[in-house]
Parts: structure tokens; sequence; C-alpha cells
């Protein structure tokens, strides 16, 4: 994805930029219109999703989680293609419609399996039994859930850069003003939209079935459609250009293909291939066999005769080469939240676990089990204005002076929250479990046990303070240790993180039911009361330490942070500063 410091080298079609009717802040009811829009139908079939594959389709538990692992890591891994080609490409503009229209295709296909009979297996719900699906309905479930997936990232690639070219004017002086209320308007509309998914669209299907609840995402997001191409005749559109991450390629290749010359022994500006204008004169020691990459062989072969690479995939720049090297380096501490990530997807069990569980809030009202989730944005919605606003300014009035936690630390202490959401939900799902088993109820898995579905609470809050602290240190993190130019890069590291997440979780999740199944019913079995989750909960919290514990070591071998160091030697200009040291 795009931001607007990216676009300092692209041109703007002359038909546009010569018209001022141009872009603007007309133009964003518009964006934030298709972008909520879109996040409220998708996110608003996630949370009950699980419960329609074994409901409808007869799915064992371990496969349907499976299905949503593979459904949700496609979600969370579309969006970084389709970034890239909308980069080299074809644009934001057409990119955002591409995947409009794809994102409501893939929609209707997913409506029709609750609407059309033939469309699904047969199932007694009486007697909880279901015929196995055949194969055109499969096809058609799994064709549905790809194209909502390749349109949402085509749809979330885009959205935000796109609005962000209308308002880019670089020759106004409130510009960064402006950008910055955008994005806080982006950001809250996600926000505001994935509360309404979990609220309103998981109460819909719980009380007035899948016709309804799937038909309600399918108009909403021909409502995003529309509410897009309504506005065209004003939107700004920029040309695309060649994407980072092939420059990122084009040393990869150039540094194999170079494999075999040595590296001089004394560097030197005359060696190496330099960007003109760049700082960079000869790269840094470190993975040194990358610096092949920018080695100037034979300098009538190699350059052109305006000093420009005549072959970009033989011959790169030094700042592309330390590009890559400084993304090669943030890679160990990032690779430390999948395990995080992993955790937080567990939510699919909750919900199972939520439906066995008295949800009352009143004696007449009670929470969808597919609407816990809210809790989770909810803590997080709190803690960062908290943390900001109440947290470190208290601590730094008792302290005496200012007082703030480094990058790494937030990030740790989103990798123990993490474990401890895990720990949490082991022991309520121990109680959960035993009190339904006293009850006379393991052979009624969609029995209700007497014991308030809030205790599932602690694993949604924990959850969301290890997003607040890990997730959003970590974009931090990688937004400080990147260079500028990296700035596309280290907006989507993140998303990609979570996109190995949910391959790891699915791994997780068939290797513990492919191994605990052996020895009779499976710890992740469909029948919860027979099943032992509190054991499975249990494992994951063992893999979170462990991954702590690496986690520390890579803190070790990184150093200190780029972005505390500043941080710090601004602060201390000022006065007085203490910081809790983490590297």
């Amino acid at each position: 994805m795009e931001t607007p410091s990216d676009e300092n080298n692209k041109i703007r079609e002359p038909f546009l930029s010569s018209s001022p009717s141009k872009g603007g802040f007309r133009t964003l009811p518009f964006i934030l219109a298709t972008e909520a829009f879109e996040r409220v139908a998708t996110l608003g079939l996630s949370p009950n999703m699980i419960v329609y594959l074994r409901r409808e389709f007869g799915m064992e538990t371990a496969k349907a989680a499976n299905v949503i692992f593979f459904w949700s890591a496609a979600t969370n891994f579309t969006p970084i293609i389709g970034a890239f080609i909308a980069d080299s490409y074809m644009g934001k503009y057409r990119m955002i419609g591409f995947g409009s229209v794809l994102c409501f295709l893939g929609m209707i296909l997913l409506w029709s399996t609750a609407i059309i009979p033939q469309a699904r297996p047969y199932c007694d719900q009486f007697n909880t039994t279901c015929e196995a699906p055949t194969t055109p309905q499969l096809l058609l479930l799994y064709c549905s859930l790809g194209l909502i997936s390749i349109g949402a990232g085509g749809i979330r690639s885009s959205c935000m850069a796109f609005g962000a070219d209308q308002l880019d004017k670089r020759n106004n002086p409130e510009n960064t003003k402006t950008l910055q209320s955008f994005f806080g308007w982006y950001y809250a509309t996600v926000t505001f939209s994935a509360l309404i998914a979990v609220t309103l669209i998981v109460y819909v299907q719980d009380n007035l079935g899948w016709g309804m609840g799937f038909g309600i995402p399918v108009m909403l997001m021909f409502g995003s459609a529309i509410s897009f191409f309504l506005a065209s005749s004003f939107y700004i559109k920029l040309k695309a250009k060649t994407s980072l991450l092939t420059g990122l390629a084009q040393v990869l290749v150039a540094s194999f293909r170079n494999r075999h010359i040595e590296l001089p022994s004394h560097a030197t500006n005359e060696v190496y291939h330099i960007r003109k204008g760049s700082m960079l004169q000869v790269p840094s020691e470190k993975l040194r066999f990358l610096n092949k990459a920018c080695v100037i062989k034979d300098p009538q072969e190699d350059l052109t005769s305006n000093g420009d690479a005549s072959n970009p995939w033989n011959l790169c720049t030094v700042d592309q080469v330390e590009d890559l090297k400084a993304l090669i380096r943030v890679m160990p501490l990032c690779s430390a939240g999948i395990m995080m990530s992993v955790n937080v997807y567990q939510g699919s069990f909750m919900v199972i676990q939520a439906g066995t569980m008295d949800r009352h809030v009143t004696p007449n009202f009670e929470i969808p089990a597919g609407s816990f989730s809210m809790f989770m944005m909810i803590s997080i919605v709190v803690w960062i204005p908290f943390y900001d606003r109440i947290a470190l300014p208290l601590a730094s009035k008792i302290k005496g002076k200012s007082v703030r936690l480094g990058l790494k630390q937030r990030m740790g202490i989103g990798l123990l929250c993490s474990c401890a959401s895990m720990v949490a939900s082991a022991i309520v799902e121990y109680t959960r479990r035993k009190i339904a088993i006293e009850e006379g109820l393991s052979d009624e898995p969609p029995a209700v046990v007497h014991m308030s579905a809030l205790w599932i609470l602690p694993f949604y809050i924990l959850g969301g303070l290890a997003e607040a602290f890990n997730g959003i240190g970590q974009i931090e993190f990688c937004y400080s240790e990147l260079p500028k130019t990296m700035s596309t890069i280290a907006a989507n590291i993140y998303g990609f993180g979570t996109f190995i997440s949910n391959l790891v979780a699915s791994f997780i999740t068939s290797m513990v039911n492919n191994v605990t199944k052996r020895g009779g019913e499976s710890w992740i079995s469909s029948n919860m009361n027979k099943g032992h989750y509190d054991y499975y909960y249990c494992l994951l919290a063992g893999l979170s330490m462990l991954n702590f514990i690496y986690f520390l070591s890579c803190c070790k071998a990184y150093g200190p942070c780029h972005g505390d160091n500043k941080n710090q030697a601004e602060k201390s200009k000022k006065g007085d500063y203490e910081s809790i040291d983490d590297s």
C-alpha cells in the first residue's frame, strides 16, 4: 500500500492535474464509504463463519477452523499483492474498482449457499447431522471465499493511499495537518465499521437466519462499489510506477548473478553504483554478499550514457542494497509477533465456547456468541488513549521526569499479554468443561452450561492489549527502523506477519487434531465437552512463552532501536529524561 511520501516521483495525468476541480475533501465521503461498507460486509461474515460451516456444511471443528485460517490468511496476503500490482501496473483507482466488483461477486456466491438448498448439503438440525458436501458445493463455497479475499485485498491495498492522493498538496503549508486528519478519520471509520460488523451483522445472522445475515453484506458491498464509482469524475488518479518491491527483488537477482565476482578490498564510490543525489557512497559491511549487486564490473557495459544501470537486474544502486539489508534486519524481531496473532485467531473456537455458556447480560438480552470479539476492539480503543493521556503523564508526574516505554519493551509486553490470554482461556475452558460433565452434558455439545460467558472476556481484553502493545509497537518499530523510502513496505510487514500467522495456526490445529485423536477423542473435537480445548490452550501458552524467549534473544542481537535513540536525544535537549532501557 502506498503512502503520500512515495508519490514524489509520480506523474499526474495532464487532463487531471490541469483541472482544479479534481480531488479535495468532497471525494473523501465516497472513499471512506467504500472502505466502511467493505469492512462491515467482510468482517460481518467472519465471526460466525465457523458456526455456518459446522451447521450448514457439516464440517468438523478442526476442518472448519482450517478453512477460516486459510481464508483469513488469503485476506491478509492479497493486500500486499494488490499494493504491488497497483504500484506497478494498474494504479490505485482501477485496483479499488476491480476489488469492489470481485468482492461483490464473491458475496453473491456465498449468499447463494445460504438461500439455495441445492448449494449446500442437507442437514438435520434437530439431530445435528449433515450429509457430506459434494464437490460442486465445496467448489462454490471456496470460490466465494476466494473472490471475497481477492476483492477485499484490492480495496484495502489502495483505499487509504488513494484518499491521501486527493489531499496531498505539497505546496500547501497545511498539507501535513490535512493528511493526519484524513488518516485519523480513516482509522476511526475502520474501527467503527468493525464494531458494526461484529454486533449488528452477527445479531442478524443469529436471529434472522443466514439468508438475511449474508444478504445484508451483499447489499453493503453493492453500496460500496456504487459509492466509489459515483465520484469517479472527481478523483485525482495517479499513474502507476515501478514498485519498491521490484527494486528489492532486483538486488536478490543481481547478487545471485554476480555471486562469483570478488568484492573490492578497499571500498570506494568508484566501484559501486550510486544513485544520483544519494548520501550513501559505499555499502555497509553487514550481509556483504548482497554488496555484489551494486559492484560495477565494466562501466562501458554496465552503465548507460547518463549513468543509469543498463540492466537493473544485473546492477543495483547502493541504496537498493541497503534497503534490503534494513528489511532483513528487522524481520527476526517482527517474526516474534506471529505467535501473538496465532493466539488472537483462536477467537473462532471462542465463538463455539461462548455458544455453550450463559450469554445473558440482562434477563431479556444476551450477547450473540460471534459478537464477543467486540470486546477486543473496545479494549484497544480504550487502552490507547488511556496509555498516552493518563498512564504516561501520571508515571512522569510520580517520577518527576518524562517516562516512556521503548519500542521493544512494548512489543515484549504485548507478547506476555498474549501468553496470559491463553492461560486465562485454558482456566476458563477447564472450568466450563468440568461443569458440563457434572451437569451430565457430555453428549450434548450444544447445551448451555450454568456458567456466564463473561468469563471469556479476559481472552479478548488481554488479546486487545497484546494488539495495542505488540501490533502498534511493531508498526512503529518498522517505520522508525526502515528508511523513509520503504514506508510502503513498513506498512505491510505487519499484514504479511498476520498472513503467516494464519498458516501457522492452521498447521498447529491440524497437527494437534491428527496427533491427539489417535488416543480417542481429539483435543479439538467437535464436541467441546469430550475434547480438551484446555490442553490445546495450554499448548499455545507454552509455545507463546518459548516465543517470548526467542524475542528476547532477537532483542539482544538487534541492539538499540534507532527510534528510541532519536526520541531520547530529542527529549534530552529539553531537560531531564528517563527511559526504560530495552536494548
